[in-house]
């Protein structure tokens, strides 16, 4: 389980490091630029995951192959940008990869501490959308989490599918399966559809779109 919860964790590494490194390259980052986005946004979540949990020292620096994972994807988007915006919405398909993949990871490792099912899943959510908000304070731009179509809430209801597995004594592989299908599904069918949670009426209405994803 500890090998499977670690190969979770570097595909979310991957897939978060080409979000936040495919934003830098929108806002016309220099290449150094480019790679702080692309760690702030693969391993903040999980930094503060760990340091929660009392895993220290935190693992995206104490083991190589977490800043190896986002210098690779970071290096990789700065040179070959085009291939990657080939990709239809490539930043917010990316960034719901590494959600649910985080949300999963998270709450594995959450209850391998000992961490009681419920608080675990809200820590696999806290993993999962960590990196999105370093990734978009960086660039001064609203996080996702507060304004888009179910964020939070898909990364919750995957954390909680392994938590529940966890709790029911299921076998832990389909349930991490079927925690990041879900997550991935409803943040994928969000963005599609609009599906949001109910937002403030009050707020100028003229404001401009996000320039980082699709219209809403």
């Amino acid at each position: 389980m500890e090998t499977f919860v670690l190969i979770l964790d570097l595909i979310g590494t991957f897939a978060f490091a080409l979000s936040g490194a495919t934003l830098g390259v929108r806002r016309r980052l220099d290449i150094f630029g480019v790679l702080v986005l692309s760690f702030a946004a693969a391993l903040a979540g999980g930094m503060t995951r760990d340091v929660l949990i009392g895993a220290t020292p935190v693992v995206a620096i104490s083991d190589w192959r977490y800043p190896a994972t986002t210098l690779v994807a970071g290096v990789v988007t700065f040179f070959w940008a085009p291939l990657i915006e080939r990709l239809q919405f490539p930043v917010r398909l990316f960034d719901a990869m590494g959600l649910a993949l985080f949300a999963v990871a998270g709450t594995e490792k959450a209850l391998s501490f000992g961490i009681a099912p419920p608080m675990a899943a809200a820590l696999g959510m806290l993993a999962g959308i960590g990196g999105g908000i370093a990734r978009d304070v960086l660039v001064a731009r609203v996080p996702l989490v507060l304004q888009a179509e179910l964020y939070a809430i898909a990364a919750l209801a995957g954390a909680a599918v392994v938590a529940i597995g966890h709790w029911l004594a299921l076998p832990p592989l389909p349930c991490a399966l079927a925690g990041a299908g879900l997550c991935f599904g409803l943040r994928v069918m969000a963005m599609h559809f609009g599906w949001h949670l109910p937002v403030a009426l009050q707020g100028n209405s003229d404001d401009p779109p996000a320039p980082d994803g699709p219209p809403r």
